[in-house]
């Protein structure tokens, strides 16, 4: 995995450590060893040409390595890109028949526009091949993850003592179970969301919801300090948990008690075995 990151996105040849080195494709332990010190003795790499002079570097070690080594500010601009060096002569010849220079190609979206990838074509350089030269040169060196998202948890919201039955706010599930999923909202008690609140529709396996580090937001449904419990919704519409003195029901059962709203399979169960005593 670390190696497929590493060859995604390529690495400074000029700054990479012997470790991170030995994971490009086409570099071993030696290898990796060897460029370092011929980087200490010598200088920085100018070129990817100049990579060649280390000691024990072969052809084919080098066509292998070359496109995953990046030189920031080497002579050719193309050096800081994901370009081989075998392709340099395309994209030589593109700048040449558009008469500008290779950083102008680079940079300046016009130039691209012109280019008829067809022309281009040959028995060993098909259209794969030049789709992903043009869409290099669109972002030399770019960086294939995504954009950070950054998440803040609710300010009003520090402790247990703090939440109130009907708040919303921000979470990140911090695990999945068969019967709902655990999410942090910053009050350093996890809050269970149970499955029947993970959507307003049936819900067999909460893990086609929701997954681990996935941002939701969420309904309190209930809150038990002294047992640190924490009910959860995620459902788009939930009704508060009450009491029967703070909002009675206008349905009362055959004993004349009200029934309250109730969160869980257990208390759903409670309930009806006290109606039907």
């Amino acid at each position: 995995m670390v190696e497929s990151c590493v060859n995604k996105v390529g690495v400074e040849v000029n700054t990479a450590s012997k470790q991170l080195l030995t994971y490009v494709s086409g570099l071993g332990a030696v290898l990796a060893k060897n460029i370092v010190e011929y980087r200490n003795e010598n200088g920085p790499f100018k070129s990817r040409k100049d990579i060649l002079k280390v000691p024990r570097m072969g052809d084919k070690a080098f066509e292998q390595a070359a496109g995953f080594l990046r030189i920031a500010n080497g002579k050719n601009p193309l050096d800081k890109s994901a370009v081989h060096p075998e392709s340099y002569g395309i994209v030589e010849k593109m700048a040449t028949d558009l008469n500008c220079t290779i950083e102008q190609l680079m940079t300046e979206k016009e130039f691209r526009k012109q280019i008829s990838l067809q022309k281009y074509v040959t028995e060993k350089v098909g259209l794969p091949t030049l789709n992903d030269i043009i869409s290099e040169l669109d972002k030399p060196g770019r960086d294939p993850r995504k954009s950070f998202e950054v998440f803040k948890f609710d300010d009003s919201v520090h402790e247990m003592k703090d939440l109130r039955i009907g708040m919303k706010l921000p979470g990140i599930v911090t695990n999945v179970t068969n019967f709902g999923a655990f999410v942090d909202i910053g009050v350093h008690q996890d809050g269970l969301v149970h499955v029947s609140q993970l959507s307003n529709t049936f819900v067999s396996d909460p893990n086609t919801v929701v997954k681990v580090q996935q941002q939701v937001m969420v309904t309190v449904t209930e809150v038990d300090v002294q047992r640190k419990r924490i009910a959860l919704s995620m459902k788009d519409a939930v009704v508060p948990q009450t009491t029967a003195s703070s909002k009675p029901s206008s349905n009362n059962n055959k004993k004349g008690k009200v029934e309250e709203p109730v969160n869980d399979f257990a208390s759903q169960l409670a309930a009806l075995k006290d109606k039907f005593k």
